[in-house]
């Protein structure tokens, strides 16, 4: 092994070791800072599940996207993006593309368009670096590949988090709008109005769908806009078809004073027959995608170990 080899192996030892650091460091943070939040709130609660609810977008490209938003904002870091620098990210692919699925994945007050630019630059940097100096250890073309492969790991991560984002916000939706609308109709039915039942909701429950018709809600009663705006908004930010009807019929029958309590009862019981049929798919489709890691991991060495001695004996007889 050449001097040349030695150096680049001990730089990246010392590398990771840096990122080792770095990471511990941030999680005693996190810690320090969970256990600060514990103390002021006091034990979990609706309080405590507000916070939580508010810290932001989750997912590491996000989280580093949010990061370079605030920076950029206040100006504390240079613009490496030349789309960003020029003032056009929104123009660019990766910015249309943002902006069309920042709204369903929740970060669109969070991450700028210039911040997710910026991310996927940086990332795709940072993995291409990785890449290759994990690559350099082995051969030359060993890094350029693995470079390549870091770079677009790294670009598509933010891209990734939003999808992810995406899916889980869905997901909450169709779950929780079975029990959102059966409180809001046991409300009703105890002589509640639509705004007073809407609101026991947030209230009372601490998932993410709750926290957003909390805000919802707060949005029309502070006069901000009005209801039907903040239902249609609260409904525009959920890829949710069952959701998007729910709204249309409630404000149609709160324009025409029509009853709510048995449409919204029928819906709740077609919104947990839906998410019930959703979980048996999923659950159906688990054998189909397991059969691909059986197929190229464990499927070669059943093979190897039946059919290994069989093909020794009969190497040695030849």
């Amino acid at each position: 092994m050449s001097v040349h080899h030695v150096i680049l192996g001990a730089s990246a030892c010392l590398f990771a070791a840096v990122v080792a650091v770095l990471c511990v460091k941030l999680r005693f943070e996190k810690a320090s800072r969970a256990k600060r939040r514990k103390v002021a709130y006091g034990s979990p609660s609706a309080k405590w599940a507000t916070v939580n609810a508010q810290r932001g977008p989750t997912g590491f490209g996000l989280r580093h996207a949010r990061a370079l938003t605030r920076k950029l904002y206040i100006g504390s870091t240079p613009m490496l993006c030349p789309s960003v620098h020029a003032g056009r990210a929104a123009d660019t692919r990766a910015g249309a593309w943002y902006r069309a699925h920042a709204k369903l994945a929740g970060c669109s007050k969070d991450v700028s368009v210039a911040g997710f630019c910026e991310a996927r630059l940086r990332l795709g940097a940072i993995g291409c670096a990785l890449g290759a100096l994990i690559g350099v250890l082995l051969s030359n073309e060993m890094a350029l590949l693995l470079g390549l492969a870091g770079a677009l790991v790294g670009a598509s991560a933010p891209k990734r988090a939003v999808r992810a984002a995406c899916k889980r916000r869905t997901a909450s939706a169709q779950r929780h709008l079975s029990e959102m609308l059966e409180v809001v109709a046991l409300g009703l039915r105890s002589g509640l109005t639509f705004d007073r039942s809407f609101a026991l909701y947030g209230e009372h429950f601490d998932n993410d769908f709750a926290q957003s018709c909390a805000r919802a809600h707060r949005s029309w009663a502070l006069g901000l806009v009005s209801r039907e705006e903040a239902l249609r908004e609260l409904a525009s930010s959920y890829g949710c078809e069952q959701l998007s009807r729910v709204v249309d019929s409630v404000v149609r029958s709160l324009r025409f004073g029509s009853s709510l309590t048995g449409i919204l009862e029928e819906a709740a019981a077609q919104s947990r027959a839906e998410w019930r049929t959703a979980l048996e798919e999923r659950v159906a489709k688990a054998p189909v995608k397991m059969m691909l890691p059986t197929g190229t991991l464990i499927l070669p060495a059943m093979l190897l170990l039946v059919m290994g001695p069989i093909l020794l004996e009969l190497a040695g007889g030849f």
